[in-house]
């Protein structure tokens, strides 16, 4: 059995405890304000999150960390955490995206002994960098020597496990419709994951005024069942 395709795995586990169950990324507000509310507008949704958010930001950093771990450039692993954190605009999701990775990072740095990973977790200590989900998993990614496609293909896969589990619970779904969603989506993760082989740095958190402004808005919603 190869080796990389279980740590992939691992890395990209839903039920990994990070917390990622807790946060919506704006698609709580979408719900409540009626703009998802079935299967079409759910896989509408995830596939706009998909191709221009998460495309733009957090999939390109994993391309980039990845890239900077090979490397071995602790600098650029940290401008670019630090990059990462500034595109970041709603609040909320800034502190999703820092406290994902923190935890990702607490997991697999016992297991994975490597003095980059020491000493990144020194600048985070010493406050120089922030942890970002998407630099944690591209980092953790590189040392594990998982394939750089594999690993982008199974963040893309992972972002959008926990984008159909929401819409189940929110809408809600039935389970049948959240797996045909999935399913749906494979020709596109495919497609995207070729794309962030080679991110566009100039393209780096294209705006998506949208989706930040609902993640904004979730700030103030009357009741909540996620974080952000």
């Amino acid at each position: 059995m190869n080796s990389a395709l279980l740590k992939l795995l691992h890395l990209t586990d839903p039920t990994l405890p990070i917390g990622g169950f807790s946060h919506s990324a704006g698609l709580e507000t979408y719900v409540q304000q009626n703009k998802v509310k079935d299967t079409a507008t759910a896989k509408d949704f995830i596939v706009q999150m998909l191709s221009n958010n998460i495309h733009y930001t957090d999939a390109a950093f994993v391309s980039l960390a990845y890239d900077a771990t090979a490397a071995n450039n602790l600098n650029k692993i940290i401008s670019l955490d630090n990059e990462c954190t500034a595109v970041k605009l709603p609040e909320e999701m800034r502190m999703a995206s820092i406290k994902m990775g923190r935890r990702l990072l607490k997991i697999f740095q016992p297991v994975k002994q490597h003095e980059l990973l020491n000493q990144y977790s020194a600048a985070l200590k010493a406050g120089e960098a922030n942890g970002n989900y998407c630099i944690v998993f591209g980092l953790i990614a590189a040392l594990m020597n998982i394939e750089k496609k594999e690993a982008l293909t199974g963040f893309y896969y992972n972002s959008a496990v926990g984008f159909v589990m929401n819409s189940v619970k929110l809408i809600p779904l039935s389970q049948q419709s959240g797996q045909e969603i999935l399913f749906s989506l494979h020709e596109l993760i495919e497609e995207l994951a070729l794309k962030n082989l080679s991110p566009g740095k100039e393209l780096i958190g294209l705006c998506c005024s949208g989706f930040d402004i609902k993640s904004m808005e979730h700030e103030r919603l009357y009741s909540r069942l996620y974080m952000s």
